[in-house]
C-alpha cells in the first residue's frame, strides 16, 4: 500500500516537472518576448537589454529555467505586469475566493447528486428514474450563463431577494454566494447524477447482488452494504475531476456576478498577457489537477480492495 502510494506521488512530481518544462518553454524560451511584454512595445533595445541583464534573463536556458522553477517553489512568482504587485499578493486571495465557492458548491453537490444518482440506479425504468434522468438531463443541457440570466431574473429583479453582484466589497456575505453555488450546482448536479445512476444500475444486475437478494437479505442493506460501494467508483472519479472544473473552469460564472475568484484572474492575465501571472495560475492549476487526481487514485484502492491487494 505505501508503495503504491509512493509511485502515485513520485507520478505526481515527474507530471509537475514535465508541465513546468513545457511552460518555460512556451513562454520564456525567447527572452526578447519576455523583456517586451514587461516594458512594452516601445520600450527601446538598450532598455530591454539592461532589463534582461538585471533580471539574469542571459543567462544558460538551465540556469534560467532552474531559477525560475526554484521561486516557483518558493512562492516567488515575480511581479503581476497589469497590477504592478507581486503574483503571490493577488493570487493567493484570489484562491481562497475560488476555494470557498467550490467548498460550497461541492457540500450541496455531492450528497444531492449521489442521492439522486443511487435511487435512480436502484429502481431502474421505474417512474423515479425516468423523473430524475430527465431533469438530470435538463438541467445538464442549461449552460451556466442562460441559468445565471434565469436565476438573476428571478431572484434580483423580479423578487428582489439576491444581490445581482458577488463582489464582497463589504467583506463575506453569504447571500451574495447563493446565487453563483446555484448555478454551479445546477449545471453539475445532473452529470453527476446521471454517472451515479449508471454505475448503481449496472452494480445492481450484477450476479452477487441478485445472489444477496434472493438469500432473502434486505434490500436495503444489499443496496448500502454490498451495491453503493463498488457503485461509488465512477462517481468518485467524476467528483475529483470536478474540482479541476471549479478552479479555473468556471470563468463565466465569476465573470457574470464579478466574483473574485482564480478563473477570473486567469481571464484577466490572458488578456493582458502578464506572463508571470499567467505562469503562477497555471501551475497552480496544474498543481490541482494532479493532486486531485492522485487522490482519486487512491481512493480507488478503498473503494475497489481489488486493486489494492494487486
Amino acid at each position: 500500500m505505501l508503495l503504491f502510494i509512493s509511485k502515485r506521488f513520485g507520478l505526481m512530481v515527474l507530471t509537475m516537472l514535465i508541465v513546468s518544462l513545457l511552460l518555460f518553454v512556451l513562454l520564456e524560451l525567447q527572452p526578447g518576448n519576455v523583456a517586451t511584454k514587461v516594458l512594452g512595445p516601445y520600450s527601446s533595445e538598450e532598455q530591454r537589454t539592461l532589463w534582461l541583464e538585471a533580471n539574469g534573463y542571459l543567462k544558460p536556458l538551465w540556469t534560467r529555467y532552474l531559477s525560475w522553477l526554484g521561486g516557483m517553489v518558493t512562492g516567488d512568482f515575480g511581479e503581476s505586469i497589469r497590477f504592478k504587485t507581486p503574483v503571490a499578493d493577488i493570487l493567493w486571495p484570489r484562491l481562497w475566493n475560488s476555494a470557498i465557492l467550490a467548498f460550497w458548491t461541492f457540500a450541496i453537490l455531492v450528497p444531492l447528486s449521489l442521492t439522486l444518482g443511487v435511487l435512480a440506479g436502484m429502481r431502474e425504468g421505474s417512474a423515479l428514474d425516468r423523473a430524475i434522468s430527465i431533469t438530470s438531463i435538463i438541467t445538464t443541457s442549461v449552460p451556466e450563463f442562460a441559468s445565471a440570466v434565469f436565476l438573476s431574473a428571478i431572484f434580483v429583479f423580479s423578487l428582489g431577494l439576491l444581490p445581482g453582484t458577488s463582489g464582497m466589497t463589504d467583506g463575506f456575505d453569504p447571500l451574495q454566494l447563493f446565487l453563483p453555488v446555484m448555478v454551479l450546482i445546477l449545471y453539475d448536479v445532473g452529470y453527476v447524477t446521471r454517472m451515479t445512476r449508471a454505475s448503481m444500475a449496472e452494480v445492481m444486475t450484477t450476479p452477487y447482488i441478485r445472489t444477496a437478494v434472493l438469500k432473502g437479505l434486505p434490500f436495503r442493506r444489499v443496496v448500502f452494504r454490498h451495491a453503493l460501494r463498488n457503485a461509488l467508483i465512477a462517481p468518485f472519479t467524476v467528483i475529483m475531476l470536478q474540482v479541476n472544473w471549479l478552479l479555473s473552469g468556471v470563468i463565466v460564472v465569476e465573470f457574470f456576478f464579478a466574483y473574485k475568484g482564480f478563473g477570473g484572474l486567469l481571464l484577466e492575465a490572458s488578456l493582458n498577457q502578464d506572463i508571470f501571472l499567467i505562469e503562477a495560475c497555471t501551475m497552480v492549476a496544474v498543481f490541482v489537477a494532479v493532486s486531485t487526481q492522485t487522490l482519486a487514485d487512491i481512493g480507488y484502492t478503498y473503494l475497489n480492495p481489488r486493486i489494492r491487494l494487486s
